[in-house]
């Protein structure tokens, strides 16, 4: 029986995201670690390898496939209420210790992470998620960088089929990986997980790639929403949430920065779980430098006003939520203010309709 390595390695294709170098040997530029790969070797990621001096990529199957509200991922000034159908991966660029996705997303690196998988199509994905009502198709679960060519094989299918798309990605990307996906991807959110360097190569990581991503895809047009989960002792102090929220500030102070809660998890079990006091303290450093929307999330119905949009300008409630449920929506057709007339930066509907709902929709599996 093929072990798992074995059953990824039959499921890839060959890559893009690649420069062939001396000696059958290649650099991936997938995402920021830019690996320089040996002939019969692999990446950080363990899922992009050299073989026989081209790169091989995860395609054609996913670990994970479900539809839920866009509140989720999350994004707020997308299309409230819609539904996402969420595909996803094996493996990542990073090994968090906190990581609530590790089953998937530490494959071939942890050997306690497991995952089945099924092989799919494109076609077959977005076939699914027509049929469940999605308006929007994410990248998710495990790293989507590292596996960006299959995701621009979906996202071809769910563009023919008009629909949006989008990458929950931890943003350690390149100038060569959003090029790529340029053509093909409406919305981004990062999570921008510290802004201490430190604290990113104790993930696995550096901060200045993520920094560097934020402001491209921002510049590209892409719509981007950051999230940062707020870890005690690790990225909560006064100082750095001032310089990361800063940051995004200078950026633009329209881009929705959504404070989480942490929770013990997978490798880290020592810091308490964040406490809506914790969110609450964050979220007024973020208003005080100057974003203007801010969100806390995990602690539904916990954190006063923190999941519901108002007006910048004018302070109108323009959509109010609980977790995952629209409450009320009063922004226009046009995405403005019905008070003020201001303009609200999103990638709003027409029309809500009849997506308010007091509970969250649950799709049948059946395609």
């Amino acid at each position: 029986m093929a072990n798992l390595a074995e059953i990824l390695a039959n499921n890839t294709n060959a890559g893009d995201l690649y420069q062939r170098l001396e000696g059958n040997e290649v650099r991936c530029v997938a995402c920021a670690h830019r690996c320089h790969i040996r002939d019969g070797a692999s990446g950080v990621c363990k899922v992009r390898f050299n073989r026989n001096g081209a790169l091989r990529v995860p395609f054609g199957y996913v670990a994970g496939a479900q539809c839920d509200p866009i509140e989720k991922k999350p994004f707020f000034h997308v299309r409230p209420g819609a539904l996402a159908y969420s595909f996803g991966m094996l493996g990542c660029d990073l090994h968090c210790s906190y990581c609530q996705n590790w089953l998937t997303s530490q494959v071939l690196r942890d050997p306690d992470s497991i995952a089945p998988i099924s092989r799919v199509t494109p076609a077959d994905l977005i076939k699914i998620a027509c049929a469940q009502g999605s308006e929007i198709v994410v990248s998710t679960y495990n790293e989507p960088l590292i596996t960006t060519e299959w995701a621009v094989a979906v996202f071809k299918e769910a563009k023919a089929a008009g629909l949006v798309t989008g990458y929950v990605s931890n943003g350690n990307g390149t100038p060569e990986v959003l090029e790529y996906l340029r053509p093909w991807l409406d919305i981004y959110k990062v999570d921008l997980k510290s802004y201490n360097d430190r604290r990113y190569r104790q993930l696995g990581g550096r901060l200045q790639p993520v920094l560097d991503t934020i402001r491209a895809i921002h510049s590209m047009g892409i719509w981007l929403e950051i999230v940062t989960l707020l870890v005690p002792g690790f990225n909560d102090s006064t100082e750095e949430i001032t310089k990361l929220t800063e940051f995004i500030c200078s950026v633009s102070a329209n881009i929705p920065w959504h404070v989480t809660a942490f929770h013990k998890n997978y490798k880290m079990t020592v810091p308490e779980n964040t406490t809506p006091s914790d969110l609450l303290q964050a979220a007024e450093i973020a208003k005080r430098v100057g974003l203007h929307f801010v969100y806390a999330g995990n602690l539904p119905g916990r954190t006063r006003d923190l999941e519901t949009t108002f007006c910048p300008k004018c302070r109108e409630v323009l959509i109010r939520r609980q977790g995952y449920h629209i409450l009320d929506y009063a922004l226009t057709s046009e995405g403005c203010c019905p008070s003020c007339k201001l303009n609200v930066p999103g990638r709003w509907t027409k029309s809500i309709g009849d997506k308010i709902a007091d509970h969250p929709f649950r799709p049948s599996r059946d395609g």
